[in-house]
């Protein structure tokens, strides 16, 4: 068996790192745009070569032979990778899209792949994908013929399938999204405030004493690690949230709020990650983000 991904970013690391120990006869193809800009010879194309998967120099190279094609894009992008893919399909090929976008946008992609005659899963990856990758929880909607769920299952994915809808099991990401990345957002937009008012250790003793089961103190650090270190990413895939919502009719402004927290975040210098002292951390982070 072959897979390609499109996009070879820390998903498609940690799903081909895992699928390649438990399955040692697996090969894998690559194409990332990175590789318009950084050469095949790059540090992409270095780290793909490094694990064992073979960088090419486009799409429709990548996935020639391949019976499975993982998109795993930035949300931004996840339209283009299957227009990018869709011209060169072959009946019986399966697209994954394990990407972090609205019902809507992946019922395009899955347009544009049936037009193939090729199978379209809708993939929602519901955890961090380090240190399970491919055996990280999924759910998975789609038309799916048994052909692909006997794969899925041999191959040991952790996947509750959902409906037969596509979108179905992106729509539950998304959602389950405005309140994960909403409590970070919120999170950290209080604690830079409350440095920045002066009363942060009222604040802290507040929180603590009427939300308990937070542990606000092993918390705190972490929410921020989170939105500093894949703010970028996780504003688009907010933004896709707010697109979900305004989809359903409702208000998508809350989840377009949260990912303005989310991108102020990501754009600050990569030593911005707070240690040590948290008031210290947040005095200096106050700082940068007025800046």
């Amino acid at each position: 068996m072959k897979i390609a991904f499109i996009g070879f970013g820390e998903a498609a690391r940690a799903f081909q790192e895992s699928l390649a120990a438990s399955e040692p006869e697996l090969t894998f193809s690559t194409y990332d745009i990175l590789f318009d800009t950084e050469g095949l010879d790059g540090p992409t194309g270095q780290a793909a070569r490094t694990a064992g998967v073979s960088p090419l120099g486009s799409a429709a190279e990548a996935i020639v032979h391949a019976d499975w094609i993982v998109s795993a894009v930035t949300a931004s992008s996840s339209l283009d990778a299957g227009r990018s893919v869709a011209p060169s399909l072959a009946a019986g090929q399966v697209f994954v899209d394990i990407n972090s976008v609205s019902p809507g946008r992946k019922q395009e992609t899955a347009a544009l792949v049936a037009d193939r005659a090729a199978a379209y899963v809708d993939m929602a990856v519901m955890a961090p994908v380090h240190p399970r990758g491919h055996r990280t929880p999924v759910l998975v909607a789609g038309a799916l013929p048994a052909s692909v769920m006997d794969t899925v299952r041999r191959l040991g994915f952790a996947f509750e399938v959902v409906g037969a809808d596509i979108g179905a099991a992106t729509a539950i990401k998304m959602v389950r999204s405005q309140f994960v990345k909403g409590l970070e957002a919120i999170t950290v937009e209080t604690l830079l405030a409350a440095s920045a008012s002066g009363c942060l250790d009222h604040i802290m003793r507040s929180l603590s004493t009427s939300y308990p089961g937070l542990d606000l103190p092993a918390l705190a650090p972490y929410q921020f690690e989170r939105t500093l270190r894949h703010g970028v990413r996780r504003a688009a895939e907010m933004r896709e949230s707010a697109r979900t919502v305004d989809e359903l009719g409702l208000t998508g402004a809350l989840g377009n709020a949260i990912a303005d927290v989310h991108q102020a975040m990501g754009d600050l210098p990569d030593d911005a990650l707070p240690s040590g002292d948290l008031g210290e951390a947040l005095t200096r982070l106050v700082e940068l983000r007025r800046d």
